[in-house]
C-alpha cells in the first residue's frame, strides 16, 4: 500500500490522520516538524506528503517549496486551519495538489488522498 508522510507538529491531528488513512490500508509515517518532515520526505520516498502549514521550526510554506523543488513527484496535500482562498491560490501556485481546512473530514481526507494517488504522473 502507498506510504503516506503527514508533517503535522499537533499530535492530536496526526493521530486524527493516521487513524482514518489506516482504515483505508494506507502506511503512515509521521513527522512532529518540518525538519523530521524533510528529512522523511527524503529517506523514506512517500506516495503522498500531508503538510501543516503553521509549525514552530519551519513553515510549511517553506517546506512545500523545498519538496516541490527536490521531490516534484511527491503530490502534497497541504491539510491547514489557515486555508483561506489566498493561502490555498499560493499552495497551488508553489505545488500542493490540494488544500484542505483542519481538521479534515474522514470523506474529505479519503477522497483527496485517492484523487492524487490515482492522478497519472503525479507520483512514481
Amino acid at each position: 500500500m502507498p506510504l503516506i508522510l503527514v508533517i503535522e507538529d499537533s499530535l492530536h491531528t496526526r493521530r486524527e490522520i493516521r487513524d482514518i488513512l489506516e482504515q483505508e490500508g494506507y502506511t503512515i509515517a509521521e513527522a512532529e516538524n518540518g525538519v523530521k518532515g524533510i528529512q522523511l520526505a527524503t529517506s523514506e520516498a512517500p506516495d503522498c506528503i500531508l503538510l501543516d502549514l503553521i509549525m514552530p521550526d519551519i513553515d510549511g510554506i517553506k517546506i512545500l517549496k523545498l519538496i516541490h523543488e527536490q521531490k516534484p513527484h511527491i503530490p502534497v496535500i497541504v491539510v491547514s486551519a489557515h486555508c483561506q482562498e489566498a493561502v490555498r491560490t499560493q499552495c497551488l501556485q508553489l505545488g500542493a495538489s490540494a488544500c484542505i481546512n483542519k481538521p479534515p473530514s474522514a470523506e474529505e481526507l479519503r477522497y483527496a488522498v485517492h484523487k492524487v494517488l490515482s492522478s497519472p504522473g503525479k507520483h512514481s
